[in-house]
């Protein structure tokens, strides 16, 4: 599943597309997405400019001139710049067209993308407003990190995917950040001493920072917006290497199962 800095690649490369361009038409192909897709933004979304694209955890927001269209890649989804007129794939769903005589086109083989259309305060919408906070600005820090964790007997995995308490953060880079901080998956989120908490968000930062740069990590579907994937599989140190020897010590990399998804560590690194 495309995580932050996939979602962050993906806005980066489509907000010069799309800032400051009028809607000039809509194509919905497929309005079978994880929700159904409102049938009626086909008339009025055209002739609205984009005034910018943000992106809140996962979600993109892409801001017009009578509301906000929150859009989410899913599983395996991709949102790319083309001319309208590019040949079709199995699974493209819908095309946003542009005066500049390009389209923002989806394609989710899954079809668990969404395009959600809402006005007034998106950040208020139901898929936003218990989110926590963005990993890469000032509000996450070691003090709100361990004021969350303090007595929490979940695993510090769990806890760190847990979008209410830090967004953005899914399986790849939380297995990266804790493999980083030298902390083990499996040890209570309460018991994770400060010290190693302060590790940890600076290896939240540090791991979502490069693979930004990178353009993201494709390991199956991702592509970005101009169609390549991201580069940042060659930089995992324990993510699906199981058995394979640590990058650090030479120890073989273990996998197990947290909550349905699976984990990647060293036993020797991570304690």
């Amino acid at each position: 599943m495309p995580e932050l800095p996939e979602v962050e690649t993906t806005r980066r490369g489509i907000r010069s597309a799309l800032r400051g361009r009028r809607i000039t038409g809509m194509v919905l192909r497929e309005p079978r997405l994880r929700w159904p897709v409102d049938a009626s933004l086909v008339k009025s979304l055209p002739g609205q400019q984009v005034r910018d694209v943000h992106r809140r955890a996962k979600y993109l927001l892409i801001e017009l001139e009578r509301g906000t269209l929150i859009a989410h890649l899913g599983m395996s989804g991709s949102l790319r710049v083309l001319p309208p007129a590019t040949p079709l794939l199995t699974h493209d769903h819908y095309d946003l067209v542009l005066d500049s005589g390009k389209c923002l086109r989806f394609n989710d083989p899954r079809r668990f993308g969404s395009l959600l259309w809402v006005t007034g305060d998106p950040e208020a919408h139901a898929l936003l407003k218990d989110l926590g906070p963005e990993p890469l600005e000032r509000d996450f820090h070691v003090d709100y990190l361990a004021r969350k964790a303090r007595s929490r007997k979940v695993a510090i995995k769990q806890f760190l995917m847990d979008q209410r308490v830090v967004v953005g953060v899914g399986n790849i880079y939380a297995s990266e950040a804790l493999f980083r901080a030298g902390i083990s998956p499996r040890k209570a989120a309460g018991r994770v001493p400060r010290a190693k908490l302060d590790a940890l968000v600076v290896a939240v930062r540090d791991v979502l920072g490069e693979a930004i740069r990178q353009g993201g990590t494709t390991l199956r579907d991702y592509v970005s917006a101009d169609g390549t994937p991201g580069y940042f599989r060659q930089k995992l140190y324990v993510y699906e290497r199981s058995k394979e020897p640590c990058r650090r010590c030479g120890t073989a990399v273990r996998q197990i199962v947290q909550g349905q998804r699976s984990t990647y560590f060293c036993p020797q690194c991570q304690k």
